[in-house]
């Protein structure tokens, strides 16, 4: 069984249920799944991906889990009492062939938020470990340690006065989970410094590591149903996330609808209000120079910041964005796939998007071509018209 615990997943799930538990509880959403790597045929595994899947449906948390649930700051005991309560409901959630999908399959998941936003992170995991363990079967991991210790020694070789932190968000697409604790636990051990923790709540806990994350897309997006009025759903959803937290867990997703509209919402109040903003589209440099820009046009000192960045990064990049910004704002760094599916065999491109909230299409449009999500192209037309967006990327 590859997934063994519920709270092998990312914070951002539990911290966004919290949400939709205290202020949507009657939200119907979809969900669907899309590999992104071309060449890739999913159809033979697809079986023991569904035997996984059904598996997922007998987990339910443990006393210990809830008991470190409760012990976060910012979980409140109504929804710890819930997760007691929580059980994966497999009519939720079809997983088929599909010869118009790249990969060959189709997963759907369809039903309360409340009930499906927890599948995301674990039927990903389930979909890349089958995929690594039946494609490269007794796989010697040689190479991943080698380039793990590559990585280290630069870590190493990064000035003090840095302070160069890096945190583990690579569950979604690991090679396995055997080999992401592996990860973890030479990080701690090797270069705890700058070992900041992981978004994978069951390694946290585990391992004595500190569980990170806040919003994620899918919570912005499903704004856009939710909220009064379609060009207010950011700032919408950024308040309902200050009314829920109370200027706790204060990292803004930026680019649901590319940085320049995030910066229009994300006014002088939000720029008080919020302890920074997390990047994951587009160029890093250009998104932390205009960033620290806007927070000076609105009399804030962006040294007192935070920017997280986490697309798509490796350690000289990670680095190099880390020396640009040094002294201009505190920086911090969400390394996925590089972390945990770099062995030699190259990881699976695969997503888990929201597409609908209450019977209306949502959607993302990205700072990053090929990033934009929407299954209804008139709707994303109409979202790029209302937000002042140029069709500048592919879906």
């Amino acid at each position: 069984m590859i997934i063994r615990s519920l709270l092998d997943t990312d914070l951002y799930k539990f911290t966004m249920m919290q949400v939709v538990l205290h202020h949507f509880p009657g939200a119907q959403v979809e969900y669907q799944f899309h590999c992104r790597t071309e060449g890739v045929d999913l159809r033979p595994h697809l079986e023991e991906i569904q035997r996984e899947l059904d598996a997922l449906c007998d987990l339910r948390f443990g006393e210990d889990e809830l008991a470190y649930l409760r012990g976060l700051r910012f979980m409140k005991s109504d929804f710890v009492d819930f997760l007691g309560l929580f059980q994966f409901n497999k009519k939720y959630l079809e997983a088929r062939r599909s010869d118009a999908e790249t990969g060959g399959i189709e997963i759907v998941i369809r039903g309360p938020w409340l009930h499906t936003i927890l599948y995301e992170i674990p039927v990903l995991a389930v979909v890349s470990e089958v995929y690594f363990r039946r494609m490269h079967r007794g796989a010697d991991l040689a190479e991943g340690r080698r380039r793990l210790r590559s990585k280290i020694d630069l870590v190493r070789q990064v000035e003090p006065e840095l302070e160069f932190r890096i945190s583990d968000f690579g569950t979604r697409r690991r090679f396995s989970l055997e080999w992401q604790e592996e990860v973890l636990k030479t990080l701690k051990r090797e270069v705890p410094q700058s070992m900041a923790g992981t978004s994978n709540v069951w390694f946290a806990m585990r391992n004595d590591l500190t569980p990170l994350g806040t919003m994620a897309h899918e919570y912005v997006q499903a704004c856009q149903a939710l909220g009064p009025r379609l060009r207010d759903s950011q700032r919408f959803a950024f308040d309902k996330w200050a009314q829920e937290y109370r200027g706790d867990l204060g990292i803004a997703v930026s680019d649901t609808y590319g940085l320049e509209a995030f910066l229009r919402d994300f006014d002088m109040y939000f720029c008080k209000l919020f302890d920074g903003a997390r990047h994951d589209s587009g160029d890093a440099i250009d998104w932390g120079e205009k960033l620290i820009a806007h927070y000076r046009r609105n009399r804030v000192d962006p040294r007192t910041k935070q920017l997280i960045f986490s697309d798509q990064l490796d350690f000289p990049l990670a680095i190099k964005i880390a020396r640009r910004f040094h002294g201009r704002a505190i920086t911090a760094f969400g390394i996925g796939t590089n972390l945990t599916n770099d062995v030699g065999f190259g990881a699976l491109n695969i997503v888990i998007k929201m597409t609908e909230c209450n019977g209306q299409p949502v959607a993302k449009v990205s700072d990053s071509p090929g990033k934009t999500v929407s299954k209804d192209p008139g709707y994303l037309a109409y979202l790029r018209q209302v937000f002042g967006l140029e069709p500048a990327d592919k879906t």
